[in-house]
C-alpha cells in the first residue's frame, strides 16, 4: 500500500490525472430487474431492491468488473468503488444496513483486481483504486422538516460511524485512495473526515500521504448559479472547512456541467494547497432528467481548465460515459498539470 502511494504521488507530478466516469449510467444501459440485485441470501427479502447500485457488487460483480475495465480501457488512472451509498445509513432505504460492511469490502475487491490487471499488463501506467464515500440520504445541517428548522434525521456521530464501517471496508479490500464526494452538506464531510482520521489513528496509518498515508480526496458540489453547495457555503468557505486535514486533493463534482463549474474551479485552483480535482456532469439535463452532452463537447470544455493550468484530476460524473473518459483522457495529454499554491509561491519568491 505505501509503494502505491508512493508511486501515486510521484505520479501526479508529471501528468494530469484521469478519474473515471459514472457508474450509475454504465449500469442504467444493463436494464436490470429486481432478480438482479438479489444475491441468493436475499432470495426472500421483503423490501424491494432494484435501485440499490451498490449492492450489485454482491448479486452482479462480473458487471460491475466490466464497467471498471471500460474505463480503464478508456485511459482512466483511478476508479472509484461501487460504494456511492455504501454506508449503513444509506442502505438502511432496504433494510440492509448489516451489509455496509460486506458491499465496501467486496467493492473495493473487485476494483482492485480490475485494476491489478491493468498495472500489471502495462507498468508504466499504473492504475489506483478511490474508495467511493457518498454523502448519504441525510444531512446535519438541515432540517428536513421545514415546519421544525432545529430538527436534524440524522447526529454527527451517528454519520461518523456509519463512515466509520464503511472506510474499514474500502481499506481491507484493497482501497488505494478514499474520496469524500459530492458533499451538498460539509458537516457530512466533516463527519466522514473525522472517521477517517479514527479510523487511520487504530490502525498507525499516517494522516499525511507524504508520510505515507492513504491519500484522502475531497469533492464538493455546487448545487446551482449561486455558486453555493446546498447547505450554504460558497466555494472558498467549502475549501477552508476541510483544509484541517492534510488532503491528497480538493475539487468540484456532479450538479453542473464543465462550463458552469469554471468560475467556481478557479477559486479552488487560485487557493487550494492541495492538488485540485473535477469531475462535472455531462452538461445539464435535459426535460426527462437525461444527459445529452457528447464526448468532445465536454472535452473542449474542458480544455479551458487545462489551459489555465486549473487542475491535477479530471474525470466524469453524471452521463458520463467510456467515451467521454477516452475524450479527456486523450485531451489532457496535451497539458501540464497544475502546481500547488506551495509550489507557486516558492516560485515568485524567486522573481
Amino acid at each position: 500500500m505505501q509503494n502505491r502511494t508512493k508511486i501515486l504521488l510521484q505520479t501526479v507530478q508529471n501528468r494530469i490525472l484521469i478519474l473515471d466516469g459514472a457508474m450509475g449510467t454504465m449500469i442504467q444501459r444493463y436494464k436490470l430487474d429486481e432478480e438482479d440485485f438479489r444475491t441468493p441470501a436475499l432470495a426472500n427479502h421483503p423490501k424491494p431492491l432494484k435501485g440499490n447500485n451498490d449492492l450489485l457488487s454482491l448479486s452482479r460483480p462480473e458487471i460491475i468488473k466490466a464497467i471498471h475495465r471500460e474505463y480503464l480501457e478508456a485511459g482512466a488512472d483511478i476508479i472509484e468503488t461501487n460504494t456511492f451509498s455504501g454506508t449503513s445509513i444509506a442502505q438502511e432505504d432496504y433494510g440492509l444496513s448489516s451489509l455496509a460492511y460486506q458491499i465496501n469490502f467486496e467493492s473495493a475487491k473487485l476494483a482492485r483486481e480490475v485494476a491489478e490487471e491493468f498495472t500489471l499488463a502495462n507498468p508504466s501506467k499504473p492504475r489506483f483504486v478511490a474508495g467511493a464515500m457518498g454523502p448519504t440520504n441525510r444531512t446535519a445541517s438541515i432540517s428536513p422538516d421545514v415546519n421544525d428548522p432545529g430538527y436534524r434525521a440524522i447526529t454527527f456521530d451517528q454519520l461518523g460511524e456509519a463512515y466509520s464501517e464503511q472506510v474499514r471496508g474500502l481499506l481491507d479490500g484493497g482501497a488505494d485512495l478514499l474520496l469524500v464526494e459530492t458533499i451538498f452538506d460539509t458537516l457530512n464531510a466533516k463527519a466522514a473526515l473525522y472517521a477517517i482520521q479514527e479510523v487511520y489513528e487504530e490502525r498507525n496509518i499516517p494522516l499525511d500521504p507524504q508520510e505515507g498515508g492513504i491519500p484522502i480526496m475531497v469533492s464538493g458540489t455546487i448545487t446551482d448559479a449561486s455558486g453555493r453547495t446546498l447547505s450554504g457555503q460558497t466555494t472558498e468557505a467549502f475549501l477552508i472547512s476541510v483544509s484541517h486535514v492534510p488532503l491528497f486533493s480538493v475539487g468540484l463534482n456532479c450538479a453542473l456541467g464543465a462550463k458552469e463549474l469554471r468560475p467556481y474551479l478557479k477559486v479552488l485552483a487560485q487557493n487550494a494547497p492541495f492538488y485540485v480535482s473535477a469531475y462535472p456532469n455531462a452538461g445539464l439535463p435535459n426535460e426527462f432528467g437525461a444527459y445529452d452532452q457528447g464526448a468532445n463537447e465536454m472535452a473542449d470544455q474542458v480544455r479551458d481548465f487545462l489551459k489555465e493550468g486549473m487542475l491535477n484530476i479530471l474525470g466524469g460524473c453524471c452521463g458520463t460515459t467510456p467515451d467521454h473518459i477516452r475524450a479527456l483522457a486523450k485531451m489532457a495529454d496535451e497539458f501540464q498539470p497544475r502546481k500547488i499554491v506551495e509550489e507557486l509561491e516558492e516560485e515568485g519568491s524567486d522573481v
